[in-house]
């Protein structure tokens, strides 16, 4: 990596300095976004940086590697196994398996019910038929919700609106485990969206455009993938920009330490929370509409404490669930042996209970972990290994994805995406139809590139390169529509 870098560097001080004629652009931002636009901008012939504060590429897309095989402690899946999903010709071109983990009807979302194991605080498995009936009762709440947004005009959190329905229409309230049950679709819920009922505006909480064919956990991780698409880039890492000062035909961006770079324009991919937080200086500062629409949406939190044991001990089961008398008070972990092959539970906090683990030390996270996990299987043995993700109180991502928040303004993502002169915005917050996904952020930056490319063209009246297909150096065709995604259901 050292000799990555160093390279890169040796080609950044020559864009500085050397004068070329080539249109310029600086990446801020090495995660799936930010290196989709520099691939874009290099195959057009652009002369590109890409400028990343951490040691590594990936952003919030990392594998980890540490416990012999791959892990990804951020994205996981693929939503939406189909041809229209942009990163579809990418995964094929590379090989990569999927494994499937539900169709397109999942009241959970990234599971179907059959492959979920739920279990009382005591021990005891939830029957299966009390799981899925209380599944019809959930999608029949969530139906009545739709009623309670049309009878009112301003927005209230989905907290509200389930109380509202379950008031309303008491026979849809089930009791005692039936209960416990329902609390359990409600965490799943929240994990969804990596927040709790009572942030999630009911105007929006179902209004994103879901692709067709499930979804698919990438089985050797996302690692692959990322490495591909940034093959040949000019990508600085430990490079964190601080301060960016920009005109209609140019910025300079400043790192720390003093270095400056400037360039035509730039890109800026850095996560939400990093902007919400004003980590980077703008001059001039970013006009009103722009910082209120940053401002405005929301981003959640969900972490993953994944547990690496000597051998398997647990159901043969995608999902081990735990219910209990509130959503904070259920608990999910994922089996990674059933898609993997490797003895790997990982356990995934969201909301407030995310937030308060992070205040933790690693082995009080893993302690935490397991003793959700000696709930329902109380022969548990002790991990061999442990990861432990961070990402909202990482300097680097201060928050996993964006959410809708209460009350927010119909037009934030469309204000989001607009430049500001030669400010360019991506990720997946700037996604208008697929925020919060690993698709979403990398089409935003292909999107986000290509009108880069338009400025620059309008600014010097000539064509750069061409943008009418995209086709990353990765190696193979990825053009053949035809090929089939390789996803399997063990």
């Amino acid at each position: 990596m050292e000799s990555a870098q160093s390279e890169a560097e040796s080609s950044s001080v020559s864009m500085e300095k050397d004068g070329s004629s080539l249109p310029s652009v600086i990446v801020i931002g090495a995660g799936i976004s930010g290196i989709a636009a520099a691939r874009v901008l290099h195959d057009a012939s652009f002369k590109v940086v890409v400028l990343e504060s951490r040691n590594r590429i990936g952003g919030r897309v990392y594998t980890d590697y540490s416990f012999g095989f791959p892990v990804d402690m951020g994205a996981s899946w693929l939503h939406g196994v189909c041809n229209e999903n942009p990163l579809a010709p990418l995964i094929r071109t590379l090989g990569l398996p999927l494994y499937r983990t539900s169709g397109d009807n999942s009241v959970l979302y990234d599971h179907d019910l059959e492959s979920c194991a739920l279990f009382d605080t005591d021990g005891s498995q939830v029957p299966q038929q009390l799981v899925l009936e209380v599944g019809e009762i959930f999608v029949k709440i969530l139906k009545e919700t739709e009623k309670v947004r049309d009878e009112h005009r301003k927005d209230m959190s989905v907290h509200q609106a389930l109380s509202i329905v379950l008031d309303r229409y008491p026979h849809l309230r089930p009791e005692g485990l039936a209960l416990k049950v329902l609390q359990w679709y409600l965490c799943r819920m929240e994990g969804w969206f990596a927040a709790d009922t009572d942030a999630i505006s009911l105007k929006n909480w179902d209004q994103e455009q879901m692709l067709t064919g499930g979804h698919g956990l990438m089985v050797q991780g996302y690692h692959p993938l990322i490495n591909g698409l940034a093959k040949g880039l000019d990508i600085l890492l430990e490079h964190r920009v601080v301060s960016v000062t920009h005109s209609y035909n140019g910025v300079t961006v400043t790192i720390e330490g003093g270095r400056s770079f400037s360039a035509n324009a730039a890109i800026v991919t850095v996560p939400l929370g990093v902007l919400k937080a004003k980590l980077i200086e703008f001059e001039p500062k970013l006009p009103e509409w722009k910082e209120s629409a940053i401002s405005d949406l929301g981003v959640g939190s969900e972490n993953k404490i994944a547990l690496h044991f000597d051998s398997v001990f647990w159901p043969n089961v995608e999902v081990l669930g735990v219910v209990g008398p509130t959503p904070s008070g259920c608990t999910y972990f994922l089996n990674l042996h059933k898609a993997t092959g490797h003895p790997v539970l990982v356990y995934m906090p969201s909301g407030r209970l995310a937030h308060d683990i992070e205040k933790m030390s690693d082995q009080a996270a893993a302690n935490f972990a397991m003793t959700q996990l000696k709930r329902i299987l109380p022969d548990a043995i002790e991990p061999v290994q442990y990861l432990v993700s961070r990402w909202g109180s990482d300097r680097d991502s201060l928050g996993c994805y964006c959410c809708d928040l209460v009350n927010k303004p119909d037009d934030i993502y469309e204000r989001l995406q607009l430049p500001v002169g030669s400010l360019f915005f991506a990720g997946e917050a700037v996604s208008t139809t697929h925020s919060g996904t690993v698709h979403g952020a990398f089409a935003s930056g292909v999107l986000t590139s290509q009108n880069c490319h338009n400025h620059l063209l309008k600014l010097s009246g000539h064509l750069y390169g061409d943008l009418s297909l995209f086709q990353p150096v990765m190696g193979g065709d990825i053009s053949v529509a035809s090929a089939p995604l390789t996803i399997s259901r063990m």
